[in-house]
């Protein structure tokens, strides 16, 4: 007969994992549940920085309603979302395949296009600070050639723009990386059998690459919709702490962290706006893994 292992055995295998686990669980308690839950709690009274406050129910919420400020700020990250989005999904592809192959230099402009995903954003909003500036580059070509200053840094939509362009710069590199690891997934025998039917390199792009990488491009999609919403530090630099001329830039990161900060900051307040950036950022992956399920069946 099989003899049966010791009580003692059986138990200690089944609590090891959780063994290895706590340490991971406790960190992600501390720094991540515990504060959700905290600023859950918040967001329904009318907590400010120097007292705990009382409950208030949903009077925050309705406080949104007519707040100016908050529809602004909605407006500038819905914005960010549907303009930035579709650049990062594409541009990111077209990198890609260009440094795909492994041709003499490459390796030269896959470091150089990632350089500016480990650049301090601080320092790449600066440098475009200087650039778009009516004293700097940018306008100091367009004088040259005889048109006028652009204010770039001055009118709330060009600045929006602007911004736009850095987060979409900054992070050309790092999804390039993503879809280089997807096109080294791709069989060469597809595009080879492509080739052979006679489809030349737009149809052998749209009929072969796509569809190998369209999961990393839901991926790149979901992860850059997030990101864009809750952008932050590339308008709050070029804009400046008010969210540029009248606040017109200013998202909804920036009014949390506006409402939420100094002696007299309104953290009940705060706490509702970011339930409720939190809460839209969960709708857009949800749903671009919705789309991509449509495209399955």
């Amino acid at each position: 007969m099989p003899r049966r292992r010791p009580a003692r055995v059986r138990t200690h295998r089944a609590t090891s994992p959780w063994l290895f686990l706590l340490p991971g669980l406790a960190v992600v308690t501390a720094f991540g549940l515990h504060p959700f839950l905290a600023t859950v709690r918040s967001a329904f009274t009318d907590a400010r920085t120097l007292s705990p406050g009382h409950w208030v129910g949903l009077a925050n919420f309705r406080a949104m309603a007519d707040d100016e400020q908050f529809w602004t700020a909605l407006r500038n990250s819905t914005l960010y979302v549907v303009l930035v989005v579709p650049f990062t999904v594409v541009l990111p592809l077209l990198l890609a395949l260009l440094v795909h192959k492994q041709l003499p230099g490459v390796t030269f402009f896959r470091s150089a296009f990632y350089t500016p995903v480990v650049a301090s954003v601080v320092a790449a909003a600066l440098i475009w600070s200087w650039i778009l500036d009516d004293r700097g580059l940018v306008n100091g070509i367009l004088h040259t050639l005889g048109a006028g200053p652009v204010p770039f840094l001055g009118d709330a939509w060009l600045l929006l723009a602007s911004a736009m362009a850095l987060t979409v710069w900054k992070g050309l590199g790092y999804y390039m990386v993503i879809y280089l690891a997807a096109l080294a997934n791709v069989p060469r025998e597809l595009h080879e059998a492509a080739a052979v039917d006679g489809a030349g390199a737009l149809r052998r792009f749209v009929s072969v690459t796509v569809p190998a990488v369209r999961p990393t491009m839901v991926l790149v999609a979901a992860l850059s919709s997030v990101s864009a919403f809750k952008v932050f530090s590339e308008v709050f630099l070029l804009a400046g702490p008010t969210g540029g001329p009248a606040g017109q830039d200013t998202t909804l990161v920036m009014l949390v962290q506006r409402t939420g900060t100094g002696l007299n900051g309104r953290l009940g307040y705060a706490s509702a706006l970011s339930l409720v950036v939190f809460a839209v950022a969960l709708l857009l992956m949800l749903l671009v893994l919705r789309a991509d399920r449509k495209e399955d069946a």
